[in-house]
Parts: C-alpha cells; structure tokens; sequence
C-alpha cells in the first residue's frame, strides 16, 4: 500500500483547536481510525482512504469522501480560515 499526496493537504482542528494538516491518504486514513466515534461519515471516509491505498479508488476521491467526514464533524478547517492564535479557545458559531 502505497500512500499517495493530495493535490491540496487537508487541515482539520484537533484536540482544544489546534490545527492539523493531513498531506496523504495514509495521513486521513490514520485520522480516521483513530476519531473517536463510529458514524457514518466516520466508516465512509475510513473505506474510501482504505481503497485508495489499495489502488482501487482515485486520490482525490478519497479526499473528497474524508472533506466531507470532516465537515460534518466540524473539524474541517475551511480554505482562508486562520488558525487563533495560542492560548485563544477555538470559539464555534452558534
């Protein structure tokens, strides 16, 4: 299994909202297993990234399907959005 770049990385929030950026499908896949949870979004984002390791499935599918894992879980950190500043709280919208 080979792990191969995303044209564009994926930066998701961590922990208490830093930052992360995910550069390859390995990186998403790891991501993926290790959230917490079982939903869904959680199991598609883990089985596209899964095929696209094997080679069965395109790259950017594969980014595709964990964006949208991400996003529903409010963790996708959204182009032209700007990490706080350490010690700042990450503040959600309500």
């Amino acid at each position: 299994m080979l792990s191969q770049p995303f044209e564009k990385p994926v930066r998701v929030w961590v922990g208490l909202g830093f930052p992360r950026q995910l550069n390859t499908v390995a990186d998403a896949y790891q991501f993926a297993v290790d959230w917490c949870g079982n939903s869904p979004e959680q199991k598609a984002a883990i089985r596209a990234c899964k095929a696209a390791l094997a080679g069965d499935v395109d790259v950017e599918t594969a980014r595709g399907v964990f964006v949208a894992f991400a996003r529903k879980k409010d963790i996708l950190l959204e182009d032209g959005a700007m990490p706080l500043l350490p010690g700042k709280a990450r503040q959600r919208h309500v």
